[in-house]
């Protein structure tokens, strides 16, 4: 698989198109994941400034990404801005070449100023199932990462590898992204972006690293922090399916759901 860090120019849509289509022109891989809002650049001070760009899943974005799935025989993953009638969605499309329509995952958890631009997501968090390349990939974006729910439902649901296309400012996600994979015993792979876009006075600096970590939360590849870069890793999906890390213990059979309700009362 190929995670590709990507520094897009704010609202230069073709330009990113141009620069994206270069970055993975002589890679062959079987998915192809790139960050979050990487056809537009991340931050948006309103609904209006999202709006002049933003686009329904048949877009041109859509098409762009298509395109290179059936080009390069892959899956492909990527952030966009998403308009669906009168809603604006933080979105990201997962799309498999042999199927005729793509699956879009819109972002659950809104970060910072997000919330004065987009929907919260309402698609919810599923898995899409790919028997060619007998994989089971599920989408979270960003923030989505801080809450252990969202990698543990798309575990529950069947996931084989967690991709998170991701605009990462802070630097906390390095630490628990590995938690995740090994919690879940799943592939993990989260494409950041770097450089930093500056707005009304305001910089945000994007971390870049981005990396892949394997089902016992061991780095298998990271780029730096500054710069575009493809990482190019191989995974075996099937390993993750077996949950078990002894002949006793597995990290979903031995969950205990009944317990882990909030308390309704203070034990003194």
């Amino acid at each position: 698989m190929a995670v590709v860090q990507f520094t897009p120019q704010f609202g230069k849509k073709q330009k990113n198109f141009s620069r994206m289509q270069k970055l993975v022109e002589n890679v062959t891989a079987d998915i192809i994941v790139f960050p979050e809002l990487c056809t537009t650049g991340y931050f948006f001070l309103s609904r209006e400034e999202v709006a002049q760009v933003a686009e329904t899943a048949s877009g041109e974005s859509g098409d762009f990404f298509s395109g290179m799935a059936q080009k390069k025989n892959a899956v492909v993953v990527a952030g966009f801005a998403e308009r669906y009638h009168k809603n604006l969605y933080n979105s990201c499309f997962v799309i498999v070449p042999e199927r005729k329509k793509s699956s879009v995952y819109r972002k659950t958890h809104l970060f910072y100023k997000e919330n004065d631009c987009f929907d919260p997501g309402d698609t919810g968090f599923f898995v899409v199932p790919d028997k060619k390349r007998d994989v089971r990939i599920g989408p979270m974006v960003c923030y989505d990462w801080r809450f252990p729910e969202s990698a543990r439902v798309l575990t529950l649901l069947g996931a084989d590898l967690i991709v998170c296309p991701a605009n990462l400012i802070t630097g906390a996600w390095r630490r628990v992204m590995p938690a995740r994979a090994i919690e879940n015993n799943v592939y993990l792979a989260v494409a950041n972006r770097a450089g930093s876009e500056k707005r009304s006075g305001e910089e945000l600096r994007f971390k870049g690293s981005s990396a892949i970590y394997d089902f016992n939360g061991q780095e298998l590849s990271k780029a730096g922090s500054d710069n575009d870069e493809v990482l190019l890793v191989e995974i075996i999906p099937a390993k993750t399916r077996n949950k078990s890390f002894n002949s006793i213990n597995n990290v979903l059979t031995d969950r205990q759901p009944q317990h882990y309700k909030p308390l309704t009362r203070i034990v003194k």
